[in-house]
């Protein structure tokens, strides 16, 4: 948990080096395995800070499989696995359609803009010829 709360991308990789190496005295196959992970389980810290709870969290998932779980629960048997999968996809689908309907966001419309900014504004290979460069604009 530590690791997960610090304040800044830097801390978070160092507190994660800090906890592989206190594990790692009693655990030295957690530690290599912390440290082999490094970079997925510090994915979260390239985003803004406003955004790290959100990716964090497992919650979305959870509640998907909630969903799925309770309306597979009320037919209890599926003919076939291709009638499992049309209702998952149907659930799915439904619960697209929810969130396209509903102007809801699940991070906000300003900082997803200053990402999407600062992408292309960090790239520095010029266009291919006759080609628009997408950078401008």
């Amino acid at each position: 948990r530590t690791i997960f709360i610090q304040p800044t991308a830097e801390a978070v990789h160092h507190q994660l080096d800090a906890v592989a190496d206190m594990l790692g005295q009693q655990f030295p196959k957690v530690r290599q395995m912390l440290l082999d992970a490094k970079e997925d389980l510090t994915a979260f810290a390239d985003f803004p800070i406003s955004h790290w709870k959100k990716i964090q969290s497992s919650n979305p998932l959870e509640r998907i499989n909630r969903e799925i779980k309770r309306r597979t629960d009320v037919v209890q048997v599926f003919p076939s696995p291709a009638a499992l999968e049309r209702l998952v996809t149907a659930v799915l689908s439904e619960m697209h359609d929810e969130w396209i309907a509903f102007p809801r966001r699940y991070l906000s419309e300003g900082s997803m803009t200053a990402i999407y900014a600062a992408e292309h504004t960090d790239r520095t290979t010029p266009a291919l010829p006759n080609t628009p460069n997408t950078t401008d604009g």
